[in-house]
């Protein structure tokens, strides 16, 4: 019998994750793809298949700004599944204010070149800050509830589809209460998926996972891009591209402290994630906002 590779891909249904589960669609993987409109992913479920001929897709649909709906993901996933290979933490909102897009370099421009005015955070259903909750708490969750079904695969992976566009944990504001913009939280989400990477691949060293923060490319040739009026940098293709290399590359199995700028291995812009005893304490509140234990 043939034991087919099963992904799960979360903010699968455009973009970059859309051209990943297509990837790994090619290959005859089992792909499971996330999305929170349960149209859209019926479409995208449907334009797969036919593009690829690959019936094992399946589609799930979840909220990320509500922890309720990723513990439901999780269980739905768990049901039909007693084994996931890889977790692709894709999932995300970004940084723009006003109109303005926030590049994963950490740059925000708008259509006229204008700086961006910053606004009002929006929080989460469960009253975190947004980005916070989207981009990162909901990947730390959903990670930690599929761990047993990661550890039962022979090669378990986890990548975060992160940025280097990073700002540090301040762990007296986690929250941002004192008025940051979109930008600064955004980037703190970002950097949050690398302090979680390193913690996790460090507490899973002897389970065999391996766990991968990646930076895909800059101002990819998205509708989003395209739509605020800013020049592409680079393509969809060359981020899927990097995100396969994360997701599958040899090379990388065992890796501690694994952040990837494309392909490259890379140094996080900010040295808290290579602090043990910050890690360990983000860990912890991470568990605690998410009713998880430490």
């Amino acid at each position: 019998m043939v034991i087919k590779t099963t992904i799960l891909i979360t903010g699968a249904t455009d973009g970059v994750g859309k051209a990943v589960a297509r990837q790994f669609a090619l290959t005859g993987a089992n792909v499971l793809l996330h999305g929170r409109d349960p149209e859209k992913g019926g479409q995208v479920l449907s334009e797969l298949r036919r593009e690829t001929g690959n019936e094992h897709l399946e589609f799930f649909c979840a909220d990320f700004a509500s922890l309720a709906e990723v513990r439901r993901l999780a269980e739905e996933v768990k049901s039909g599944h007693r084994t996931l290979d890889i977790l692709i933490n894709n999932a995300g909102i970004g940084g723009g204010a006003h109109g303005a897009l926030l590049d994963s370099s950490g740059a925000v421009e708008r259509e006229h070149g204008e700086s961006a005015k910053p606004r009002s955070l929006e929080t989460s259903r469960d009253g975190y800050e947004l980005r916070f909750a989207v981009n990162y708490l909901a990947g730390f969750l959903l990670t930690n509830l599929l761990l047993p079904e990661l550890m039962a695969s022979p090669a378990p992976r986890v990548v975060a589809v992160s940025s280097i566009g990073q700002s540090a944990i301040d762990f007296d504001d986690v929250m941002l209460m004192r008025g940051q913009d979109a930008m600064h939280a955004y980037r703190q989400s970002k950097f949050a998926q690398v302090m979680f990477t390193f913690e996790l691949a460090e507490r899973l060293k002897d389970n065999g996972v391996t766990v991968v923060a990646v930076h895909p490319a800059s101002f990819m040739d998205t509708k989003m891009v395209a739509e605020s009026g800013i020049t592409p940098k680079s393509t969809i293709a060359e981020g899927a591209d990097a995100i396969m290399h994360a997701a599958v590359a040899e090379e990388l199995i065992g890796a501690q402290e694994l952040f990837l700028n494309g392909k490259t291995a890379a140094r996080s812009r900010e040295e808290q994630a290579y602090d043990p005893e910050a890690r360990r304490r983000f860990w912890d509140l991470s568990a605690k906002l998410s009713s998880l234990p430490a």
